[in-house]
């Protein structure tokens, strides 16, 4: 009789947290998909008001200036006021950035837009995986962010395929009222059941001041930050480079973009495996091992012309790269001193996205002196030296570790 008064006792609590995680995820997927799909319609609609390639980059890369500059001091604002109003800044302020360029059409305000989308963006993203880590207790975390990681696979997948399709039958106008509609739940969950976001990791308001420089002097969450913009990177690099490399080996534009969705759903089904995997080893552990996987891949890719070899060779790296993300945030958030889990993401998204503006100029340099293969194979030296660090430094067991 005492056991089913225990699992009567238990069993709201753990449906109300799996009800919180999946809300929590899906606004996450609606906001990320109109975001990821708003590169693609703002791309196509700045050559259809007549732009060249230099300006379409500058307006790509507005996406990242703000996020490298402010991804800090707005991870700190989350830690202060919690989760709820960071949230319906992000979410109101991607739908208000889709709604610019049909209201008002023309090269000016796609600068304004791509700067706001990038901003807002941050806004949303950053409380949302303070957020999950929290939910459920220390036993479910990973899972917690294994499933949102997924949530993003689906949503960078989903986006620019819904964008390309609504550009093709409605037009480069309209599509970005497409987009922008998938703003509207996550507002209307946010306004109507502001109690279902928890408070962030270590109770925000409580404590958490001092200097970034405080963060990264811990060495343990400085190996997070490095290891985790060296993963960050090497994707970058592959989404990046892989287009020119299989251009020049023949390869058609289908095929590449093929081989570039192996990466994706080979980083979505390693996510899903993730829980499982944390059965045998330690979060420390597998993430370790997750480095060394892509940095395999690439030492392989200089050497492969066959286009099944290179979707064989996208798929390991998709495993390793993939893999890597989720545990990042996990153990990035058990390892970050109270008070400070989305100041500490913040400084991880700003070192991701000095490696989006840095990775393109540096990397494209080097292949254009010296050739395809040392931009895999330095990049292959650093996911190894990456992978050192993982294992000089001794992590901690997580799971272990009071929250």
């Amino acid at each position: 009789m005492r056991r089913t008064r225990t699992q009567t006792a238990f069993t709201p609590i753990v449906l109300f947290s799996q009800m919180t995680i999946y809300l929590i995820i899906l606004m996450g997927v609606l906001g990320q998909l109109a975001f990821s799909g708003s590169r693609v319609a703002v791309s196509l609609y700045a050559l259809e008001l007549g732009a060249n390639q230099v300006t379409v980059g500058i307006v790509i890369a507005l996406y990242a200036l703000c996020p490298m500059l402010l991804s800090i001091v707005i991870g700190k604002f989350v830690d202060r006021v919690g989760l709820w109003l960071p949230l319906v800044i992000g979410i109101a302020g991607i739908g208000i950035g889709l709604a610019l360029p049909p209201l008002f059409p023309s090269i000016t305000v796609l600068y304004v837009s791509g700067t706001l989308l990038g901003l807002a963006h941050q806004f949303f993203l950053i409380p949302i995986e303070a957020g999950v880590g929290g939910i459920g207790g220390p036993k479910k975390r990973t899972a917690n962010y294994a499933v949102l990681s997924m949530g993003w696979s689906a949503a960078n997948f989903l986006g620019p395929l819904i964008a390309g399709f609504s550009i093709d039958h409605i037009g480069h106008v309209q599509v970005y009222w497409v987009l922008a509609s998938f703003s509207v739940l996550p507002l209307l969950i946010l306004w109507f059941r502001p109690g279902l976001l928890p408070r962030t990791a270590m109770h925000a308001g409580k404590g958490g001041h001092g200097s970034v420089l405080e963060l990264w002097r811990i060495s343990t969450l400085r190996t997070i930050f490095i290891t985790g913009a060296v993963i960050n990177s090497a994707h970058n690099l592959f989404q990046f480079y892989f287009p020119i490399y299989g251009h020049a080996l023949g390869i058609s534009a289908s095929a590449i973009g093929t081989i570039l969705g192996v990466v994706s759903a080979a980083a979505f089904l390693i996510r899903g495996v993730v829980p499982y995997l944390m059965r045998k080893r330690t979060e420390a552990e597998i993430l370790t091992y997750a480095v060394f996987v892509a940095a395999f891949a690439f030492m392989l890719l200089p050497f492969v012309g066959n286009p099944y070899a290179l979707a064989a060779i996208a798929f390991l790296l998709g495993l390793g790269a993939g893999c890597a993300n989720p545990l990042s945030m996990s153990l990035l958030y058990v390892l970050t001193p109270p008070g400070r889990v989305a100041e500490s993401l913040g400084l991880l998204k700003t070192m991701f996205n000095v490696t989006h503006l840095v990775i393109p100029l540096v990397f494209g340099s080097v292949g254009a002196a010296f050739g395809y293969a040392p931009v895999f194979l330095s990049n292959a030296a650093m996911l190894v030296g990456g992978g050192l660090l993982m294992r000089k430094t001794r992590l901690p067991v997580a799971d272990l570790r009071p929250r």
